[in-house]
Order: C-alpha cells, then structure tokens, then sequence
C-alpha cells in the first residue's frame, strides 16, 4: 500500500478553503480549470511535478464552485494560474497549456 508522502495539489471545493491556503502558505500557486477542459486535464501532470519540485503549495479549483471567484480573478477562460507569494496576487499566467518547466520558472523567479 502506496502512503501520500510527496505533495499533491490540494483540491479546492470553495472561496474560503482558497483563502485558507493564501493566508497560509507563503508561496501557492493556484490552478483554476474546468471539467472536460482538455487543456486543464493536460496540466494534471504539470501540477503535480511542480508539486513535488519546488516549494510552493500548488491547488486546484473550479471557479464556478463559488461564482465569486470569476470576478475577483478576472477568470474568463481555464487553465488560469494564479500565483501568491506571502497572501499576495504576484502573477498570473493564461496561456492554455504550459509546459513543466515554464510553471517552475513561474513559480520560483517571481517575487
């Protein structure tokens, strides 16, 4: 039986768990997707490298799982990564699919 020792990326179900997580990690990297997006299926494995590979907290969350979310991040189409560094919004990416080593940068040089 495989234990959960490496990180995941948590799985957010609601605005408040995601402002938890900001409150509470210094870096977090944020996805935000949709069910059958393809795009967002294809960064699964991406999540979960930056996960292990630096780190950062990394989650995922459906925005429509809590209508508020669409318009304070401005999410107008999915995969959308979101990164905060000590609470705050540093950075986001939009670019559809993004491969493993661009999200790493992403995560590990902002500021």
């Amino acid at each position: 039986m495989a234990t959960e020792t490496q990180p995941r990326p948590h799985l957010l179900d609601s605005k408040p768990e995601l402002d938890d997580l900001i409150a509470s990690e210094e870096r977090l990297l944020v996805e935000f997707h949709t069910k059958g997006c393809s795009l967002c299926e294809a960064m699964a494995p991406v999540l979960d490298a930056v996960a292990k590979g630096t780190d950062a907290t990394v989650a995922t969350m459906n925005p429509r799982d809590d209508a508020v979310l669409v318009d304070e991040y401005d999410v107008r189409s999915v995969p959308k990564l979101l990164l905060f560094v000590d609470g705050e919004l540093v950075e986001t990416l939009e670019d559809g699919f993004v491969p493993v080593d661009d999200v790493r940068a992403f995560v590990t040089e902002a500021e």
